[in-house]
């Protein structure tokens, strides 16, 4: 039976669900002794159900941006950092069950289903409580619970008693406990420390190793054995330095950040070993210590180390081995190719030995391959078979205790994220997910159960869990995050339409959000946006590194249509699918775009007199570059932060814009930037952007607005004092003022109150 000490009224039937009629889908269930008290599953849902009553007194107010981004969300809050016991028998998470920000412990036990909140602090501030809360989280071998907040490390007990675990500390981060459970790591002031769980409370942990705010510990790893941590530290003292000045709270502001542009000298990265019995860490050798590492591990017993790397541009991938006493290094896999776009290489010590699982796209797909020894061909483990059209994989886990592979993928459709189960023989992989959206799982430690946050387009997100065995897991849901609410409210019709770019023929798909009114005889105004690269997925919000859920389900109940076209770039597809992006920031984007909002237009869906785009950052430049290189196509564009020069991007973004040299530079560079091609502006234009920004440099819009005040051309700008490059996420507040500007500017030009359009 699962329980849950609080709302217990709040139990629904688990996911909705848009595939087939009345089927119940095999994974992503409720506890069957909780269903057999409840509706079935395939009823309709809920929020259906409600919005089908239409008598005008029972109608919800119309939505608004200020109760969309209300201090009590009607989402709910998504339950963060979820971990499971060393024994299997709990997961702790962190949630709030009332829709606001602060997030306490809750606890959930495997075997009798009950969840309880553990830690009270938002209660104890009489729900004033400020900040976020828990933001990292990790089990003690005593069943106490180790966590940050307000960058200090503190412990809870299963009754909710709060203390601080380590007093000086500050700034604390990477929390983790050693798999036997004695020690604890974590990083502080760039520094790894180590405490050891088995000596007094009063015993202060110790520097492992040192580091600082320029050369600290990036990531660590810690050895199957415990008896060593595998580090890299990100070394920023060659880094060049940005002074950004601006004025917040009436006063003037001189910050000085770490930013290096193309061409400069970037990040060093130093890999090491250090023993938790002491001593000195032990540096591995490394051809360039500016590659970046993508990830790293330890063996099983901890005596060799391997570590996933490649050049800045990506071109050159490279897997070394080291053995950990002596330092020698092997190389293990090499690979190159000019036309590498995304970093996706994943790598794992194989289960049980046996070389490396390695994720790489490099025959056409990230797929799953093993590679038994130093130079051996890689064997495929899974592999796209013929008729199945393109699918990749996303990342992978490893189980060392059944032998066995875990992945996330999109096999069963561009949009959608599902987990999958394979030996390492290979061979059909076993589908565990059933419900359409997207999985994000953690495993316990004995790969005995499994953790899944899960959303869809039409699902905020929430907690459910699993025992895994044979066959198909039955999920039961843990949390309820949405408010009541939350299911009195039609939202959009979101679905996926295919398209084909008129540059090459490539297949493109988009996210269609359509009023839930939708009228197929009218012809909609319609925002191709927020616009990005991996902007197609099935989880509420769409892409949600922003969040702009509430704005996308505010512009559409007042009678926009919201696109989101996948442009190239994007992950699903495949190498030869993206390698025509290279170089073409600002150029083939733009056309994928265009063709979605084509494609709109021509199925009649979209009033080709009332499009409208925007985007931030890398979709600022592509709205930039739309209006400036398509005019009249677009009758508005918002830019938020927009990447307006390329040369001042990370020198990351070489990946796709090619490095500062070589015969075509720096035209190459001024073909894929917005600040040349301003002369084309025609239509509406506003710009938000923050004047803290230390990834777009607010200095960069106000050198484009100089050139375009110079040309003549008109444009709005919104400045938001103090703002960062997250404009839009870093309070309630900015983030009601500047989707109302956005929304108001859009208004004026497409006018959604005049309503749909008869479709010709």
């Amino acid at each position: 039976m699962m329980r849950i000490t609080r709302h217990d009224t709040r139990h629904d039937t688990g996911h909705n669900t848009r595939h087939g009629p009345c089927r119940r889908p095999a994974a992503l269930v409720l506890l069957a002794s909780l269903l057999a008290a409840t509706p079935a599953l395939c009823a309709a849902p809920v929020a259906h159900a409600a919005a089908s009553d239409t008598h005008p007194s029972r109608l919800p107010p119309p939505l608004t941006i200020a109760g969309l981004y209300a201090q009590q969300s009607i989402i709910g809050t998504s339950p963060e950092h979820y971990a499971w016991s060393r024994d299997g028998a709990r997961l702790a998470f962190a949630w709030n069950d009332h829709g606001t920000a602060f997030r306490d412990i809750w606890v959930y036990e495997a075997e009798t289903g009950v969840v309880q909140q553990v830690t009270h602090m938002d209660e104890a501030a009489h729900g004033k409580a400020k900040g976020v809360g828990v933001t990292q989280l990790a089990w003690l071998p005593d069943g106490r619970m180790a966590f940050v907040m307000d960058g200090a490390l503190r412990v809870a007990d299963l009754h909710g008693h709060v203390g601080v675990l380590e007093i000086v500390r500050h700034g604390v981060g990477q929390i983790s406990p050693s798999p036997d459970g004695r020690w604890l790591a974590f990083v502080s002031d760039g520094a790894l420390w180590l405490r050891d769980m088995g000596q007094a409370a009063s015993t202060p942990a110790r520097i492992v190793v040192p580091g600082t705010a320029d050369d600290g510990v990036d990531r660590m790893e810690w050895s199957p054995a415990s008896d060593r941590i595998a580090v890299v530290m990100a070394d920023n003292r060659a880094v060049h330095k940005v002074e950004i000045d601006y004025d917040h709270d009436g006063q003037v502001h001189h910050d000085h950040v770490t930013r290096a542009f193309p061409g400069d000298p970037d990040t060093g990265f130093a890999v090491g070993v250090v023993d938790v019995a002491g001593g000195a860490p032990r540096w591995m050798a490394r051809d360039n210590a500016q590659d970046p590492v993508w990830n790293f591990g330890l063996s099983p017993d901890g005596r060799s180390l391997f570590v996933n790397q490649s050049d800045l541009t990506i071109k050159h991938h490279a897997i070394d081995i080291y053995d950990v006493p002596t330092g020698r290094r092997q190389v293990f896999y090499r690979f190159a190719d000019p036309a590498q776009v995304r970093p996706d290489w994943q790598v794992a010590w194989a289960p049980r030995g046996q070389g490396l699982v390695v994720l790489t796209n490099r025959y056409g797909y990230n797929q799953l391959y093993h590679i038994p020894t130093i130079g051996a061909r890689p064997r495929a483990i899974t592999r796209v078979m013929p008729g199945q059209g393109p699918w990749e994989i996303e990342s992978f886990v490893a189980d060392p205790v059944h032998g066995r592979l875990y992945f996330t993928a999109n096999q069963t459709g561009y949009a959608q994220r599902q987990v999958y189960r394979v030996g390492m023989e290979g061979g059909t992989p076993e589908l565990l997910t059933r419900t359409h959206g997207t999985h994000e799982v953690v495993f316990s430690p004995g790969f005995d159960h499994v953790a899944d946050r899960f959303s869809n387009d039409i699902t905020p997100p929430d907690l459910y869990v699993a025992a895994l065995g044979a066959g198909t897991p039955s999920f039961g849901r843990v949390t309820h995050s949405p408010l009541p609410s939350f299911d009195a409210r039609r939202w959009a019709d979101v679905r996926y339409m295919d398209y084909k770019s008129h540059v090459d023929g490539a297949l493109l798909t988009m996210r269609v959000m359509l009023p839930p009114d939708y009228d197929a005889s009218r012809r909609y105004p319609m925002i191709v946006g927020s616009v990005y690269s991996d902007a197609v997925r099935d989880q509420w919000g769409g892409r949600n590194a922003h969040p702009t859920w509430g704005l996308d389900q505010y512009l559409v109940s007042r009678g926009y249509i919201v696109i989101n076209p996948g442009i190239r770039g994007s992950f699903g597809r495949g190498k030869a699918w993206n390698r025509p992006m290279l170089g073409q920031y600002g150029v083939l984007d733009v056309n994928d775009l265009q063709d979605g909002a084509r494609f709109m237009v021509d199925r009649g869906y979209a009033d080709p007199a009332r499009i409208g785009i925007w985007g931030s950052s890398y979709g600022g430049l592509m709205t930039l570059m739309s209006l400036f290189t398509k005019p009249g196509f677009y009758a508005v564009g918002v830019a938020g932060a927009p990447a307006s020069n390329v040369a001042h991007a990370y020198p990351e973004q070489e990946w796709i814009m090619g490095p500062p040299a070589g015969s075509d530079f720096p035209a190459r560079y001024q073909r894929q930037s917005a600040l040349y091609h301003t002369d084309g502006l025609r239509d509406p234009l506003m710009i938000i952007h923050g004047t803290r920004d230390e990834v777009v440099l607010y200095a960069d819009t106000m050198a484009m607005a100089q050139r375009m005040i110079a040309q003549g051309k008109m444009f709005a700008l919104v400045t938001l004092p103090g703002a960062n490059h997250p404009w839009d996420m870093e309070n309630l507040p900015q983030t009601r003022f500047a989707y109302t500007q956005l929304v108001r500017f859009l208004d004026q030009y497409l006018h959604p109150s005049s309503g749909a359009v008869p479709a010709q």
